[in-house]
This record gives structure tokens, C-alpha cells and sequence, in this order.
């Protein structure tokens, strides 16, 4: 799971990878033999139950839908022959956010889908989705599904949750808005039993080097793998904990 792709200079996130070391990464998958397959491939294999994964095998996934994907990652992946799935937040298209960080236009989205990278959805306007109730979740869920749609002219069967978070209660949305599968992040190797609206990633961050990233796909059990394991487990702890305190105070008023 990558974010930007962009030097220190150009953004002060702990997600954004460096073109560099993004570079050195794909160059060290193109060596090691692994290829590449779509997110929506691989949810298909897992939907079958019948199939095996096919081995050295990896999906990048690039959340957000930043500008740099297409003037930086695009090149590299061409040059490797590896595809992508890019889960893009509708609300931040360039022509409905033009201030803060440079996102993808319209157009350039366009372009990435038909270059063959698979587009997912990545919600309406990037919120905690397992905080929201009612209208407003499915807004989120099909607003962002159609608008990419009607835009592109392509379907959109996936989703990936904003910050990695959901629920029963949003899985149970997803699944009436239509979408195939959906990613969360939860920090480890997606597989075969995997909850095709839950599919695991593993992140990338700037302080990720060419050896930790080896050993993540390759599956080893790494000491920021297990610390980013326990960050998103405490963070469940202290979601699932607010809503339930937000329901105890809109019962207590209606009382």
C-alpha cells in the first residue's frame, strides 16, 4: 500500500515514499522475479476458494489519488512491465480540490485507466467510515462509486476504507453499493481464507528501506510490521469505543 511518491521536499508525510526509493524498490521485485497482478485479480482468486495464489506474485495498491502517481510512479512501472491499482478519493479530484497537495485530474485519470491500471474507489471525501450512520455512509460509498464511473467509463469494483477502517455495519454498505471486494490495511499477506471486504495490505512508508521491503514481501514478520500491527489495533480499540459513546448520547437526548 503506497500514498504519494515524492522526496521529503515536496512533502512532509511519513507515508510518502521518495521516487528513489520507490525505484529501488520495484527494481529489487523485477530482479527477485516477482510480477504483479491488479487488486481486483487477486480478489477474484480469493472469491473462487478453488485456485491457488500464484507464487512471487504482489499487488501495489497507491491510496489517495495523488498527482505524483502519474508523473512518477507510472514511468517506473511501464519500465518493469508491473500494473497497479489506484484507489482514488473522488472528492479530491484535482478539478474539486485545487488547493492542497496536487492531485489527479480528471484526464490523468483517464489516462491511467487506459494504460490498464485498475481504478478502485477510495471513498467520496476520505472520512472514518466506521464512524459514519445512515445516509451519510452511503453517500460516501455510492457517490464515489458513480462519479468515478460516469467519469471514466469504466465499472469500479473495489473499494478501499479510508485510514483502513471499517465494520460490519460499512461492509454491509459496500456490499449493497455494489462492490466486488474491498482492502483495508491491517498490515499483513493477504491469502486464500482472507475476507474478500477486508483484504490485509502491508504499508509503505518513507523509512521503509530496500531490506525491510524485501522481507515484507516476502513475508516475514518484521519488528515496524508487528509496532504498525499494534497502532492499528489500538486504534479499533478507541473507535469502536467512540461510537459506542456517541449512540449512548443520542439515545440519552431522544430519552
Amino acid at each position: 500500500m503506497y500514498h504519494e511518491i515524492a522526496d521529503p521536499a515536496d512533502s512532509s508525510s511519513r507515508l510518502a515514499v521518495a521516487p528513489g526509493a520507490f525505484a529501488d524498490q520495484l527494481a529489487y521485485l523485477h530482479d527477485a522475479g516477482w510480477s504483479t497482478i491488479s487488486a481486483g485479480k487477486l480478489s477474484q482468486i480469493i472469491s473462487d476458494g478453488t485456485g491457488t495464489l500464484p507464487e512471487r506474485t504482489v499487488v501495489l495498491s497507491f491510496d489517495d489519488g495523488y498527482e505524483d502517481f502519474y508523473s512518477q510512479a507510472m514511468p517506473l512501472l511501464g519500465k518493469h512491465g508491473f500494473t497497479a491499482t489506484m484507489f482514488m478519493t473522488s472528492g479530491w479530484i484535482k478539478e474539486a480540490k485545487p488547493a492542497g497537495p496536487p492531485m489527479l485530474s480528471w484526464a490523468q485519470l483517464s489516462d491511467i485507466a487506459r494504460a490498464g491500471i485498475e481504478v478502485g474507489a477510495h471513498s467520496t471525501t476520505h472520512p472514518q467510515l466506521d464512524q459514519l450512520d445512515g445516509e451519510h455512509l452511503r453517500r460516501e460509498l455510492f457517490d464515489s462509486k458513480k462519479e468515478l464511473e460516469d467519469h471514466l467509463g469504466v465499472e469500479v469494483p473495489g473499494l478501499a476504507y479510508p485510514f483502513g477502517y471499517s465494520s460490519a455495519a460499512v461492509r454491509q454498505v459496500v456490499r449493497q453499493a455494489g462492490y466486488a471486494y474491498s482492502y483495508a490495511v491491517d498490515n499483513r499477506i493477504a491469502a486464500l481464507g482472507s475476507d474478500l471486504f477486508a483484504i490485509p495490505r502491508l504499508t509503505v512508508k518513507r523509512s521503509t528501506t530496500v531490506a525491510e521491503f524485501g522481507r515484507l514481501v516476502d513475508g516475514e514478520n518484521t519488528i515496524a510490521l508487528r509496532q504498525d500491527r499494534l497502532l492499528t489495533t489500538g486504534w479499533s480499540v478507541v473507535r469502536r469505543t467512540r461510537r459506542a459513546l456517541r449512540r449512548i448520547e443520542v439515545a440519552t437526548e431522544a430519552g
